[in-house]
């Protein structure tokens, strides 16, 4: 068994990427993230030598990722909504390069400077693409703190297998709530051996290394998306992670992600308690979505339920994937007000209803 701590989710973060390995990390501050700065400049360097480095603005912060994951360093950098707003141009740049490097959301919100308060509203901005051009993000949503810490490493390793930015999609209610974490152990990142891209000084043995998103020709650039989308493809087939409950008889299902799972969970429970058949399904990956298996869930299923903490994001990844099958309804909450089980306990029934 790894060590036990009680630990804030952010701080959990943090202390998951020290123990993960990392090289690097850029970031500025901004609730409800802070403390993944301020734990790591407090901790990092001084237990492995990792340069911890406050940058003058998000701009400067996904651009130090650039360089640093460029050389072949495991980077990761962090922000709330706003600020990974600000960094769109950069991951868009760092995806077309195929740099790894791992990517932390602690979303708030929106639009605009909107709240402090938890939010889901970065949905499409995650899983659509907030940059320009034809890219994807890996993207993990942890319900848990100790989902906080385990899709750290997970994100670093998948990042280095694919050469693909991948992003950890959480909210300020996880960052700043507090439950038992179980550490992993402490990996030695100075055993890692340098990638064989990295750009870090030409030997004459090899062609000189060159990370670029740039190609003024438009067949080269086209071969380029080509290669893309065919990585693309394969994460698609071999990383979709999702989590059922109570499926196997469910007549109607609850699909949410993170804390709005978790709410939905306790909502199914209740609704269980009552009679009433209904089932979760949670993508673990934003993206690849699991299509597949809320596609096997409409051939019973008499309807679903989106819960999201937004006016309505996910839940057209459902109807893509129920494609007119069987009714698709949503219900969230906005503003950072985090829905009750009951609120969603009332839809349900309603949507019984109606089905009978």
């Amino acid at each position: 068994m790894g060590e036990l701590r009680l630990m804030k989710g952010n701080e959990a973060l943090a202390e998951a990427s020290i123990r993960a390995g990392m090289d690097a990390y850029f970031g500025y501050p901004i609730t409800p993230q802070s403390e993944v700065l301020e734990y790591l400049t407090r901790e990092a360097y001084q237990r492995t030598g990792a340069t911890i480095l406050q940058a003058e603005s998000e701009v400067a912060s996904i651009n130090m990722l650039y360089g640093a994951g460029g050389a072949g360093g495991r980077v990761m950098t962090s922000s709330s909504s706003p600020g990974i707003s600000l960094m769109q141009e950069g991951i868009s740049y760092i995806a077309g390069s195929q740099i790894p490097c791992l990517i932390v959301n602690v979303n708030r919100g929106g639009p605009g400077l909107g709240t402090i308060q938890p939010s889901q509203g970065d949905y499409f901005q995650s899983v659509k693409g907030g940059g320009h051009g034809d890219y994807r993000l890996i993207v993990l949503a942890p319900a848990t703190v100790q989902e906080m810490a385990d899709f750290v490493l997970d994100g670093f390793l998948l990042a280095e297998k694919y050469r693909n930015p991948v992003l950890i999609l959480t909210d300020g209610a996880l960052g700043q709530m507090m439950e038992k974490v179980e550490l992993r152990d402490q990996v030695d990142r100075s055993v890692r051996p340098v990638p064989a891209w990295a750009t870090v000084g030409k030997p004459d043995s090899r062609p000189a290394n060159v990370l670029t998103s740039l190609f003024i020709q438009p067949e080269e650039m086209e071969q380029v998306n080509i290669a893309l989308q065919k990585k693309y493809a394969e994460i698609e087939a071999a990383e979709v992670k999702y989590q059922t409950v109570h499926m196997e008889d469910a007549d109607m299902v609850l699909v949410a992600y993170g804390l709005s799972a978790r709410i939905s969970r306790k909502a199914m429970e209740l609704c269980r308690a009552n009679g009433m058949k209904v089932g979760l399904i949670r993508p673990i990956t934003l993206w690849p979505y699991p299509y597949q298996v809320i596609r096997d869930a409409a051939k019973q299923a008499k309807g679903f339920l989106t819960v999201e903490m937004n006016a309505g994001q996910m839940v057209e990844d459902v109807r893509l994937a129920v494609n007119g099958q069987r009714p698709v309804e949503h219900y969230g909450r906005m503003g950072g007000i985090i829905p009750t089980p009951e609120e969603i306990v009332s839809v349900l029934e309603r949507m019984y209803a109606s089905a009978s």
